[in-house]
């Protein structure tokens, strides 16, 4: 080969390269998961769920209710995470990057369970976007403060969780959500929430109750003082005196609203439907009236309310062994790959 040649064959291998970098890292299991649909009353709806937060072990339970809403139900799904761009592992701890969220331009719903992130700009932007055009979304746990953004010159730095800018008080969380972090109302790690299906005031007729009778979840009941009295509570929550579902409940406690679904709009934006609730960790999705309370919440915010019966399967695809909530108890070393 003359050097002619070879600059070319170089040249041309650099390109080749360079070129391939940013459609490898783009690649299904590299940074997001994916489930196609095969057909169901989701079908041709596509269904993102984001996961991002430090203690609740979203990076575990998001995949899980993916694959049930794809192989149950025909959505597309696909499932965004927390990835350190050193390793490309999934670290929840990382705080500063969830690749992949051009894809919530053809979503139809999101699913989120982020907390304390401070984003790029242009992933930002993506969310902008998304709430922008009013679509719907679920916000579990600590999506009431997802986000804590450091750069005050950053148009986003009002959607801090702890907000004090007149209109955006209590930030994303307060504002579109409904509430910000206020505390833990439960004994963290050793009080647990027991869902009051009946309980004052809910909503027990509403379509995404149908067949939700029993949720007693291992999380504590967060304080709520700040929601929208437009909202519209479907659930409360007692604390029990304990981390079993026998444990007895603690009525000298103030129930909590723990679910509840209300509008909200942006700036400039359409108004759109939520459903939020402070329950959420990777354990509780073992309970399958907590699963079936957002699948349930799926189809009612895709205007598919008649699809809902008390017998919808919520049975989990595959295994599912969720870890213990916690702070740094992720599992280490863990691709997306892995979470297939």
């Amino acid at each position: 080969m003359n050097n002619h040649s070879f600059r070319f064959a170089a040249i041309l291998l650099c390109l080749v390269v360079t070129l391939a970098i940013p459609y490898v890292s783009a690649q299904n299991g590299k940074t997001f998961l994916r489930y196609e649909g095969k057909g169901g009353a989701g079908k041709d709806k596509h269904v993102v769920l984001i996961a991002g937060d430090d203690e609740y072990r979203s990076e575990e339970s998001m995949p899980m209710m993916a694959k049930i809403l794809s192989t149950h139900y025909g959505f597309t799904t696909t499932v965004l995470f927390p990835i350190e761009p050193e390793t490309g592992d999934i670290v929840p701890s990382y705080q500063n990057n969830i690749p992949g969220l051009e894809h919530l331009k053809s979503a139809d719903l999101v699913i989120m369970l982020i907390r304390f992130r401070d984003l790029p700009m242009d992933q930002m932007r993506h969310l902008e976007d998304y709430f922008q055009s009013g679509k719907p979304f679920i916000a579990l746990r600590t999506s009431t403060h997802p986000f804590a953004v450091k750069d005050q010159s950053s148009p986003f730095y009002k959607w801090s969780w702890n907000s004090k800018e007149n209109g955006w008080e209590g930030g994303f969380g307060q504002q579109i959500v409904g509430e910000t972090w206020v505390a833990h109302h439960g004994i963290h790690k050793s009080e647990g929430t027991r869902a009051l299906v009946d309980g004052v005031n809910a909503d027990a007729d509403h379509p995404i109750l149908r067949g939700v009778d029993d949720i007693w979840a291992p999380t504590d009941v967060y304080s709520i003082k700040n929601l929208h009295p437009d909202a519209n509570v479907l659930l409360y929550g007692q604390s029990t005196a304990g981390m079993t579902p026998e444990s007895p409940l603690m009525w000298d406690k103030s129930i909590m609203p723990i679910a509840w679904t209300k509008e909200y709009s942006l700036e400039g934006g359409k108004t759109g439907r939520l459903m939020g609730s402070t329950l959420g960790s990777s354990i509780d999705f073992q309970v399958e009236d907590m699963r079936r309370l957002v699948l349930n919440s799926v189809f009612w915010l895709l205007d598919m309310s008649g699809e809902i019966t008390p017998e919808l399967s919520v049975d989990i695809v595959g295994d599912y062994e969720p870890t213990m909530f916690g702070f740094d108890s992720f599992r280490k070393g863990m691709k997306v790959s892995d979470f297939k």
